[in-house]
C-alpha cells in the first residue's frame, strides 16, 4: 500500500482557519472557552522526592513564561484549530537535561509514514520534493484530532464551518451596506416647474435651489432653513424601505456553529432561552468534550516526562492528575463519596 508523503494542511487550508477565527468572533471565544476550561495539571510519582523536582521542573521549564502550562494551551489551541498540533523538546548543550518545549509552526512541518507504515516520521518541507526527516524523531511531539483513514494528519474541529461562516458574513456585511444607506439618510430635492416662463428658467433654479440644499446640509452646528419658491419637494431616499429581520438566519447560523464547537451558548454570552436542566446537561456534554481533549493531551505530557525522567536516571511510575474541571464537579464528588459511605454503612448494618 503506497501512503505518500503530505503537507500537514495545505496553505489555503491553513490561512482559511486563521482567518476564521479572525472575522467571526464567536469561534476564536469558543476556542479560547475550551482551551481555559481544559484547566491544569500535576504530575503524581511513586517516588515523592521525584514528584516534588518534577513538578518544578515542569512549571519552570523554559517556554517563554508560563512553565509547561503554557506550551500545552498553545499546543491545544493548535491541534483545536488545524487538526494537528506539533510541538519539540529542546535539549541542553550537554544533553543531559531539556533546554524548552517549543511549539511548532505547521507550515514548517511534513509528515509521512515510517518504514512500517504505522507511525509518522516528521520531516522539513524542501525543494522539489526534497523532504528530509528531522532529527531526533523521539524529541518531537505530535497529536491529530479524529485524523481520517490513510491521513496522519487530523481534522479540524473548524472543519465543515467556512460555509456556514460565509453565510454568516454576508448577512452581517449586508447588514452594515443596508444601515449605510438607510441610517445614514439621503435626500431627494425635486423642482417641478409650474409655467412656461418657470421652464425656461428651471436649469438656473435647479442650480440654485441645489447650492442652497447643499449649504444647508453642510452646516451642521446650528440648525439652517431651506427657503425656495415654486413646486419644490423632498423625500428621504429609502425611507420607505425596511432593512430585513436578521435574528433568525443569525441565530440558526450560530446554532450552527455553536453546536460543532460544543461550547454552551451561556459561556459565550448569547442570551437563548434555555432551562437549568437543559443548561445542566450542556455542562456535562462541554465536560466530556474536555476530558476527550485531555487523553490527547496524556499522551503529550507522558512522553515529555518520560524523557525527563530519563535524563535524570530516574526509573518510577506517573501518572498525570488534572484539576476537577468545575466546581459543580466538586459537588457531584463529594455527594458520591456521601452517598457511597452511607451505602457501606447501611451494609454494615445488615
Amino acid at each position: 500500500m503506497c501512503r505518500p508523503l503530505g503537507h500537514v494542511m495545505p496553505f489555503g487550508e491553513y490561512e482559511l482557519y486563521r482567518e476564521l477565527r479572525e472575522k467571526v468572533p464567536v469561534i476564536d471565544a469558543a476556542l479560547d472557552k475550551t482551551v481555559r476550561l481544559i484547566g491544569s495539571f500535576s504530575v503524581a510519582c511513586s517516588d515523592k522526592a521525584v514528584e516534588r523536582e518534577l513538578n518544578g521542573f515542569l512549571k519552570n521549564v523554559g517556554t517563554g513564561g508560563g512553565g509547561i502550562y503554557k506550551f500545552i494551551s498553545v499546543y491545544l489551541d493548535q491541534l483545536l484549530t488545524y487538526g494537528t498540533a506539533v510541538g519539540e523538546i529542546v535539549l541542553t548543550g550537554s544533553g543531559r537535561d531539556i533546554y524548552s518545549i517549543e511549539n511548532v509552526p505547521l507550515k514548517n512541518v511534513e509528515l509521512k509514514y515510517d518504514d512500517n507504515m504505522i507511525d509518522a516520521v516528521l520531516c522539513r518541507p524542501g525543494v522539489f520534493g526534497q523532504n528530509e526527516p528531522f532529527e531526533c524523531q523521539e524529541l518531537l511531539l505530535m497529536s491529530a484530532l479524529n485524523p481520517e483513514p490513510g491521513r496522519l494528519a487530523g481534522v479540524s474541529v473548524l472543519h465543515g464551518l467556512p460555509f456556514v461562516s460565509d453565510v454568516l458574513m454576508k448577512i452581517y456585511s449586508a447588514i452594515g451596506v443596508n444601515w449605510e444607506r438607510l441610517g445614514n439618510i439621503r435626500f431627494a430635492v425635486t423642482y417641478k416647474p409650474s409655467s412656461e416662463g418657470d421652464r425656461s428658467l428651471s436649469k438656473n433654479r435647479a442650480k440654485q435651489i441645489a447650492e442652497e440644499w447643499s449649504k444647508a446640509m453642510r452646516d451642521k452646528e446650528s440648525v439652517s432653513d431651506f427657503v425656495s419658491v415654486g413646486d419644490v419637494s423632498i423625500k428621504v431616499i429609502g425611507a420607505d424601505n425596511q432593512i430585513l429581520d436578521s435574528e433568525v438566519p443569525v441565530r440558526q447560523m450560530l446554532e450552527q456553529i455553536i453546536a460543532k464547537l460544543s461550547v454552551p451558548p451561556f459561556l459565550l454570552g448569547l442570551s437563548w432561552s434555555t432551562t437549568e436542566r437543559m443548561s445542566s446537561q450542556q455542562a456535562d456534554i462541554l465536560t466530556s468534550e474536555l476530558e476527550y481533549y485531555r487523553r490527547i493531551l496524556d499522551v503529550v505530557i507522558g512522553r515529555i516526562v518520560n524523557i525527563w525522567l530519563q535524563l535524570h536516571g530516574f526509573d518510577c511510575e506517573f501518572n498525570v492528575v488534572w484539576d476537577n474541571i468545575n466546581l459543580q464537579d466538586e459537588l457531584d464528588l463529594a455527594k458520591a463519596r456521601l452517598y457511597n459511605a452511607q451505602a457501606a454503612e447501611i451494609e454494615k448494618r445488615l
